[in-house]
């Protein structure tokens, strides 16, 4: 499985991307289970966010949905996170 993470906006509009390959990692399955749950609540098209605020485009094997602050679940708080610090 391949996740991807891409975050624009905030308050310097610094954009940020990483990707994770879940293919060769024994932690694959709680991967996927953290993804199929991020992406069940996020949205088919970019939400509105706040101003300053960071939305983020996450994209699953090709399946894309988006979120942004303040809206987040916490399974999308905890992918975005994963993804961002343990991403290449």
């Amino acid at each position: 499985m391949l996740i991807r993470v891409k975050r624009t906006g905030g308050f310097a509009a610094i954009e940020r991307e990483a990707e994770i390959d879940t293919a060769d990692r024994a932690d694959a399955r709680d991967w996927q289970a953290l993804a199929e749950e991020a992406l069940t609540a996020a949205d088919a098209s970019p939400p509105t966010g706040v101003p300053d605020g960071f939305s983020y485009l996450l994209t699953v094997d090709g399946h894309t949905a988006y979120c942004a602050d303040p809206g987040l679940t916490e399974p999308q708080r905890k992918l975005i996170s994963r993804v961002l610090k343990e991403g290449a």
